[in-house]
């Protein structure tokens, strides 16, 4: 998919504040991709890795994906949403703030939209805050919302 919006430089990116960007294609959440994030992390919760005793013993009748998995899908989603051009490169600043309002089943339809909230001037370039929100399908209530600090530089 291409990105939805290109911003060009540093007016192109102001230009931008306040406005919904997206939806993403959607993603499905495959139990190898969880089971793969949880070896990564060292993560073995059974809510996450073992479907047949989630599915008896938790409330959400099955497997759900890591809180942390769904949040490290924003570099999935994000270049689907909005091409930044004219700079050198950009670098993850972190996160201000991040929540997990529902969880997200194992074998849901996923995907994100995003918001950019500001744009600062900051010493060689510009710093972005934008909130990026994750909703699986049939959902009635977003599954991660988390705004992203990202610095580009020109």
């Amino acid at each position: 998919m291409s990105p939805t919006r290109t911003a060009t430089g540093i007016d192109g990116v102001k230009a931008l504040v306040g406005e919904t960007i997206g939806p993403s294609d959607w993603h499905v959440v495959t139990q190898e991709q969880v089971n793969t994030f949880a070896e990564a992390t060292g993560d073995h919760q059974w809510i996450h890795v073992d479907p047949e005793r989630a599915k008896r013993e938790s409330p959400f009748g099955g497997a759900i994906a890591h809180g942390f998995l769904t949040l490290s899908m924003i570099p999935l989603f994000l270049p689907q949403l909005l091409a930044i051009e004219g700079f050198k490169l950009g670098v993850n600043y972190g996160l201000d703030r991040v929540r997990f309002p529902a969880p997200v089943p194992v074998g849901s339809k996923l995907r994100a939209s995003t918001v950019i909230d500001d744009v600062a001037d900051i010493e060689g370039g510009i710093q972005v805050r934008q909130t990026v929100t994750f909703e699986i399908e049939g959902g009635a209530k977003p599954v991660c919302v988390a705004t992203s600090v990202v610095r580009h530089y020109v």
